[in-house]
């Protein structure tokens, strides 16, 4: 009876919350949470700074500004590198107004070692570009985070990536279909490398494209299990909106 009960609350869950759905996974022995988001009809958002230009940097600050709208978040992580202000490293758009400018060059750190990427969010899609493709094809993004590496690109793993890499970080990411109608986000639970990392999006989540988030601050939030990461001020946060009951 229990064990009845229990499916019953988690069909019914996922009937309300089917736009982000989020379980655990094992590749390679290395443990991740993964979610993933129906783009083609999830509220999905990129958030950073309040309507008086204050810094948001939490979920629960993020929380605190769509709850005058009746909203609330059912998933977020971190969305990209940001310079000590909290300001974006690399292209941010929020709400059809860029924010930061495009960097394709090559540069220091994990985002200058190309081929780097954008995730651009559009009604009813989400893509994961590899940066010169992006300035390329200039899309219409309601919001975009330029990050870097990329950690699939076309179905490949980034061609930087050892699989004896030494470099070992909790890691968070995000990887696209190629119809642009699910968004994959995935933190590892464990200390991986670039290549296990980019491996997951590659033979598991079958991302052809996938873009690293970031490493070592990697944080994530998801309502339906209470999880709620907490640490010093993020910079760009990317989200799932859902109505507050």
């Amino acid at each position: 009876m229990i064990r009845a009960l229990i499916s019953l609350g988690a069909v019914l869950w996922a009937a309300q919350a089917a736009a982000v759905t989020c379980e655990k996974v094992t590749h390679e022995e290395k443990r991740y949470t993964v979610c993933e988001v129906d783009a083609s009809e999830a509220d999905l958002r990129l958030f950073l700074k309040d309507e008086n230009g204050e810094l948001l940097g939490h979920f629960s600050s993020v929380n605190e500004v769509l709850a005058a709208d009746g909203k609330r978040l059912a998933f977020a992580m971190n969305a990209g590198m940001y310079h000590d202000d909290r300001s974006p490293v690399g292209h941010y758009v929020e709400d059809g107004q860029e924010q930061m400018r495009v960097i394709p060059n090559a540069g220091p750190g994990n985002f200058g070692l190309l081929p780097n990427g954008v995730f651009c969010i559009r009604d009813g899609r989400a893509d994961v570009f590899e940066t010169l493709d992006y300035v390329d094809r200039a899309p219409l993004c309601r919001f975009a985070t330029q990050s870097g590496p990329m950690l699939v690109i076309d179905g490949e793993l980034h061609p930087r990536f050892l699989p004896d890499s030494t470099s070992l970080y909790v890691r968070n990411g995000v990887g696209t279909s190629a119809d642009g109608a699910r968004a994959v986000f995935a933190i590892s639970d464990d200390y991986v490398t670039f290549h296990e990392f980019g491996s997951l999006f590659r033979d598991v989540l079958k991302t052809p494209n996938a873009l690293f988030l970031d490493g070592n601050i990697s944080r994530m939030y998801e309502r339906a299990s209470n999880r709620s990461d907490i640490g010093f001020s993020l910079g760009p946060i990317v989200g799932v909106v859902e109505d507050a009951p």
